[in-house]
């Protein structure tokens, strides 16, 4: 046995994605990192210990333009060009090989933390180290650090500092949240194992071990969805333990979960209701999922309120946009539904307050630890969520190690200017960094999709539902055409919405309203006249209302900054108003209706430059004509004097309106986004007005790169040369930066 300390600026407790996501970004920023984790591989509950999918924003496509950005969504591509079948063995690498490519990050695997050193009253408490034991290795290891993270979920680190937290449901009159409970509890969401099947291609028996239940004498075959075909993701219902302590009660909610899973195996090999002779278990899970347990009090509480209402917080740090999802007590042997959920109008924000102790001054969290209520964290608490905060909490960490200042001193433009300068997740904020030259630099290009014309139809769209149409008024929407087909002289109506908020794709105001007569006939451009001005680029929503007697055309190719959808009527069970849950793209994403407009802005080569690296009331970026067209188009940036350049970064499109997933819910059908340059150079003029390359990027499956030439270069103008894409028809550039 060995007694050690090991000293670094930052220790992170949890090895989940929410840890990851904290130390990786701690570590990009200089400092040096601790990761500790009590299990053998990362990940948490996405791990190949448990298998959970990560689920975010997207809401499994509700949301769009939601998925996200920063070190998960880097997480999320690299996998989908790895992985593309959802190997949880494959995810877990990738995992691994983002940890192990940060050289400030010193990780520590099987090592549980168990004893935490903190000293001041109870409203100034401050850690000065936690103790972890390294299983197998007997290291008995002391951490000392300026600065924590608590990434445990269960929220240990911060129980044991005395951090104040919170464990159950709070009143409904505490955040006036109407889904809360009348009267404050101490239920929680339950834990969750998961089981894969595989055909084994002859006949297999199962023998039921002695512990597994009979599900026929419980409410699961009436009231749950069993399958022979399905595991993994389709059971995520398996869940118990909410009425119970789900961190105490653990093994008691194992073993239950275990005679359950072995019980639903049972029913489907035994009961003769199933075509299952030739299934097996493949694999069945022995750490359960935790949802929920202590969550810890910040100076902001996130509640329903702001998640409903998408509060624009000043010092928002991350979004989420997964619904309110939360399940009843009893879990898998409810009698209700096993999820009740509620969708915003789009994503919603997260405040820097929600992630640090209100009484801790050197602890910040990330995950499903954070200071929100339990309706909110109804949907905060969802993986992809948790790892955008986690670089948010990391980042101001780092911050907080070099300026020797406390989470709730730290300014919050500074923790915004280095989260936008490492492309982390928020919404509606555009960078301001003085350090980047390209920020004052002019920006033109060899072509531009300035109009947008869509004409090559693949099938039919008949209106028998309401059709929905996304296009940017940027700075005007006018001359929009539509392609029809007529069984009968009928009429047209068309609404035109504003979705109020940069974020959001559902209708919510009514601008105009439009009624045409439609003569019978195929293949009429039918000239809308509608003509939107608005104050400032908006996202435009056409509600184009169903009509039996008409049908749109639809191309099979997608089209940068337009969205196509279709409504659907709310299941009963199902809270009315949910516009999100209504307006589909199934059957429409990555296919257009077709169309014609007049001139754009929208895709213009200065939203390559206007600090926005994501889609905000409008899709800011910018696209050229079509490559068919227009071979090797370029982006250029000037400056009216001459700049040195040591390092240049360039930022394409990674499509982040696709729902990828680590797992096997659903699968993407291509490896590397189509979007994303593929090959392209970046050129600076010389004073003899030659342009000379000085870096290249070929075979590239990465939304961000970044280029630093052999010597700092001395230029008036650079200049990006798209050679190809990744199958895109024209190129995609989100934004170029240039620093010193």
């Amino acid at each position: 046995m060995r007694n050690e300390t090991a000293r670094h600026d930052i220790t992170v407790v949890g090895g989940g994605l929410a840890g990851v996501c904290a130390a990786i970004a701690a570590a990009r920023l200089g400092r040096s990192v601790a990761l500790i984790n009590n299990r053998p591989v990362l990940g948490g509950n996405a791990s190949s210990e448990v298998r959970v999918w990560v689920c975010g924003a997207t809401g499994h496509g509700k949301n769009h333009h939601a998925r996200e950005g920063g070190i998960m969504g880097e997480l999320l591509v690299e996998n989908q060009f790895r992985n593309p079948d959802g190997n949880p063995y494959y995810w877990d690498a990738v995992v691994l090989d983002a940890v192990r490519a940060e050289p400030g990050i010193t990780l520590y695997l099987n090592t549980d933390v168990r004893e935490v050193d903190a000293e001041g009253p109870d409203e100034a408490r401050r850690i000065t180290s936690v103790t972890g034991w390294m299983m197998g290795s007997e290291r008995r290891i002391r951490f000392e650090s300026s600065l924590f993270l608590d990434c445990t979920g269960d929220g240990l680190i911060g129980h044991l500092a005395g951090a104040h937290h919170r464990i159950g449901r709070e009143s409904r009159a505490e955040y006036d949240e109407a889904w809360a409970p009348e009267t404050a509890d101490d239920i929680t969401l339950g834990s969750t194992l998961l089981f894969y099947t595989k055909d084994a291609g002859h006949p297999v028996k199962f023998v039921p071990p002695n512990f597994a239940k009979d599900i026929t004498r419980t409410s699961i075959p009436q009231r749950r969805i069993i399958k022979a075909g399905d595991n993994g993701c389709a059971y995520w219902w398996i869940e118990f333990g909410g009425e119970l302590d789900t961190v105490h009660d653990n093994e008691r909610i194992r073993d239950e979960l275990w005679s359950v899973i072995h019980g639903i195996w049972d029913h489907i090999k035994n009961s003769g209701e199933f075509d299952a002779a030739n299934m097996t278990l493949e694999w069945v899970g022995s750490v359960p999922g935790k949802r929920e347990y202590r969550r810890f009090l910040g100076d902001y509480v996130l509640h329903q309120g702001d998640i409903l209402g998408q509060t624009e917080f000043a010092d928002r740090v991350a979004f989420g946009g997964w619904s309110i999802d939360l399940h009843p007590p009893q879990g898998m042997y409810a009698t209700e539904a096993g999820a009740r959920q509620l969708y915003a109008d789009g994503i919603y924000h997260i405040p820097f307050r929600s992630l640090y102790s209100v009484n801790t001054e050197n602890l910040l969290f990330a995950g499903r630890n954070i200071s929100a209520s339990h309706v909110a964290f109804g949907s905060t608490r969802v993986m992809a969520t948790c790892a955008t905060i986690g670089q948010a909490a990391g980042t101001a960490a780092a911050l907080c190690a070099t300026g020797d200042v406390t989470p709730r001193e730290l300014p919050v433009p500074e923790l915004h200017r280095a989260l936008l300068r490492h492309d982390a997740s928020l919404i509606g904020l555009a960078s301001t960094d003085p350090e980047d030259l390209a920020l004052r630099a002019t920006a033109t290009a060899s072509s531009t999709l300035s109009s947008l014309a869509v004409e090559d139809s693949d099938e039919l769209w008949p209106l028998t539902a309401d059709a929905g149409l996304v296009l940017p008024a940027d700075p005007r929407l006018c001359g929009v055409e539509l392609l029809v087909d007529a069984d009968r002289d009928t009429e047209i109506v068309i609404d035109l919405y504003d979705p109020e908020l940069g974020q959001n794709y559902v209708p919510r105001r009514l601008v105009t309203s439009t009624t045409l007569p439609v003569a019978a006939g195929a293949r009429q451009w039918l000239k809308t006249g509608l003509d939107w001005s608005p104050e400032t680029p908006r996202n435009a929503f056409l509600v184009v209302r169903a009509n039996d007697a008409l049908a749109l055309h639809r191309s099979d190719h997608p089209t940068p900054g337009v969205l196509c959808f279709t409504r659907v009527p709310l299941r009963p069970s199902d809270e009315s108003p949910q516009p999100l849950r209504e307006w589909t793209d199934v059957g429409l994403l990555r296919r257009t209706f077709c169309l014609r407009t007049g001139e754009t802005a929208a895709y213009s080569p200065a939203k390559a430059t206007d600090g926005y690296a994501r889609p905000y009331a409008g899709p800011h970026m910018w696209v050229s004509a079509p490559l068919a067209d227009v071979p090797s188009p370029w982006l250029e940036l000037a400056w009216p004097e001459p700049v040195a350049l040591g390092r240049i970064e360039v930022i394409a499109d990674d499509d982040v309106n696709e729902d990828l997933i680590n797992l096997h819910h659903h699968r993407t059908p291509f490896d590397t986004l189509p979007t994303l340059l593929r090959d392209y150079r970046v050129e600076a003029l010389d004073t003899d007005g030659t342009w000379r390359v000085i870096a290249r990027a070929a075979q590239n499956r990465r939304r961000r790169e970044t280029h630093t030439p052999a010597e700092p270069v001395t230029t008036s103008a650079i200049r990006v040369v798209v050679e190809a894409t990744n199958g895109a028809a024209s190129a995609h550039v989100v934004a170029v930066r240039a620093y010193e």
